[in-house]
């Protein structure tokens, strides 16, 4: 059982910028469950699209993996022989943390956990990258670069998941949908201290785009086909596909 996520729940002095530290590691899978709508069903969907993508004697890629939830759905549902997933984060606490939820779980496929940058690791002979929540933390100058080194590392026929909190072109729609990501949180025990004080944490540290910016930036790393499959409120994931 995890603990429960109680870090903003009285007054802060100096917020500071958001890390991904002990504490929040700590309290982690409380905190994703009760702040982003459709995180298990992505989670278990990621599974279902490595039945489909992942081929034999590839490699899997979890980039930016936290505490291993969607690596950990990936190698539930792999059929395929010979297989190696990686998991990456740049977290000592989170990649501690992912290193003993692996180790709980008996499996054939082999699992490697490495704490690394993402954006210096190479990519090669993959058949499917999943990007959870990550690439909203990189620099944007960052996020083309990276995407196009997976697209290059990816097999042919090889797919991307790539999950985000999104913005929205339409101010109306985008309006709509951020609150009723509030009330979700609200509904799920969240005070409005702890949602304004997490959101001032994360404003300089999770930029987040639109779809429509992900499709065109998907399209000029390389990849021929994306499209949004899954999407609750203003959170989502985007498959992308590279040509067979």
């Amino acid at each position: 059982m995890s603990n429960r996520d109680t870090l903003f729940s009285a007054p802060i002095n100096k917020l500071g910028d958001w890390t991904f530290d002990e504490r929040v590691a700590e309290v982690f899978p409380d905190m994703i469950q009760r702040s982003v709508p459709g995180y298990s069903n992505i989670i278990s969907m990621i599974g279902m699209l490595a039945e489909r993508f992942v081929k034999a004697n590839t490699q899997v890629y979890d980039l930016g993996c936290s505490l291993g939830a969607a690596t950990l759905s990936v190698r539930r549902s792999l059929q395929a022989e010979g297989c190696k997933i990686i998991a990456v984060d740049n977290s000592p606490a989170m990649i501690e943390r992912c290193r003993r939820h692996i180790d709980a779980f008996r499996a054939a496929t082999p699992v490697e956990v490495i704490e690394a940058d993402i954006r210096h690791l190479p990519i090669e002979n993959a058949s499917m990258v999943v990007l959870n929540f990550t690439l909203q933390f990189l620099a944007p100058d960052d996020r083309l670069t990276l995407l196009q080194r997976i697209y290059q590392g990816l097999n042919p026929g090889g797919a991307l998941v790539l999950s985000e909190k999104f913005s929205f072109e339409d101010t109306d729609v985008g309006e709509l949908l951020f609150n009723m990501h509030h009330d979700f949180k609200r509904a799920n025990g969240y005070s409005e201290l702890e949602i304004s004080q997490k959101r001032s944490m994360l404003e300089n540290v999770m930029l987040t785009d639109s779809v429509e910016t992900h499709k065109a930036r998907l399209r000029q790393a390389g990849f021929e086909h994306s499209e949004l499959w899954f999407q609750c409120f203003n959170f989502g994931s985007l498959v992308a596909l590279k040509a067979g």
